[in-house]
């Protein structure tokens, strides 16, 4: 059983500093085997927001975490016009990684990051060809026994982000996306962005997305909620590549409080899910 704590859109710059320290002790409490973090480090990719960043992102590693983080639309420049074209992600490489695709394995799953976050675009996201071939060839050598997991911060598919259900703009190259993740074998598409949080079968959400099922997180710490929804962030447990749990972990004024237990398995044509009682 590997368990994984995902968090998103953490938001530097905007963040409620008593909810990153509640974070924290959360994850140390609970010690998962992987700790990702799927963009938006920060607020306006200034300097003093990615020190802020980084900070965090050193605690955890200090605590013995082990970290997977790719970055979002917020850490590129938006009002810096040329750094945003010229050196786009220069202080998320400086200040977080150099590594855009980080790539995490253990004896249970292979997780893979791609980073979305393009110069031409405020808030949507792209997957590139290279991008593409990078998750193929990644996933085509990993076991079969082995949970594949795909980590962006934009979803691949669009997702309902209004109260009133309405969708979000799929990631550019949309379809070529999908269709290399499920020539990739994935199982679990991880990603942020809407600051919401959803999951559901990508066959459900796109035609020819193969067995993955895709799950968003909502904005761990950021104070900029959408319809409401407190900051939260996921924990999975994963058992097999057909068989996890997700449970939101949500911020209920004082401290997180862990909300019901979903199983998901998958039937071999659908995933179905269920309450873990």
């Amino acid at each position: 059983m590997a368990a994984i704590a995902h968090l998103s859109d953490i938001h530097f710059g905007a963040n409620d500093p008593k909810i990153v320290a509640a974070t924290e002790a959360w994850l140390q409490a609970r010690q998962p085997d992987l700790v990702i973090i799927s963009g938006d480090l920060t607020q306006r990719a200034r300097v003093s927001q990615f020190r802020q960043a980084a900070a965090y992102v050193n605690r955890l590693r200090a605590a013995g975490h082990n970290l997977l983080v790719v970055p979002g639309n917020h850490d590129v420049p938006l009002y810096d016009v040329v750094r945003r074209f010229a050196a786009p992600l220069q202080r998320y490489k400086r200040y977080i990684s150099n590594d855009l695709c980080p790539w995490f394995e253990n004896d249970e799953i292979s997780v893979l990051g791609i980073n979305t976050a393009r110069s031409l675009t405020i808030k949507d996201g792209r997957v590139n060809r290279e991008q593409i071939a990078l998750m193929k060839g990644r996933f085509a050598a990993v076991s079969s026994s082995k949970t594949k997991i795909l980590v962006t911060h934009h979803p691949l598919f669009s997702m309902p982000i209004g109260a009133g259900g309405e969708l979000s703009e799929a990631v550019g190259r949309h379809d070529e996306a999908v269709k290399g993740a499920c020539e990739a074998g994935v199982h679990i598409a991880l990603a942020g962005h809407f600051h919401r949080t959803y999951a559901e079968s990508a066959r459900k959400m796109a035609e020819k997305a193969g067995s993955a099922i895709i799950i968003q997180a909502g904005t761990a710490t950021s104070t900029r909620l959408r319809n409401a929804e407190p900051q939260s962030f996921n924990w999975l447990e994963v058992a097999s590549h057909d068989r996890f749990s997700l449970q939101v972990i949500a911020w209920g004024g004082t401290s997180f409080l862990e909300g019901s237990k979903v199983a998901f398995t998958y039937d071999g044509g659908e995933w179905q899910s269920r309450k873990d009682l």
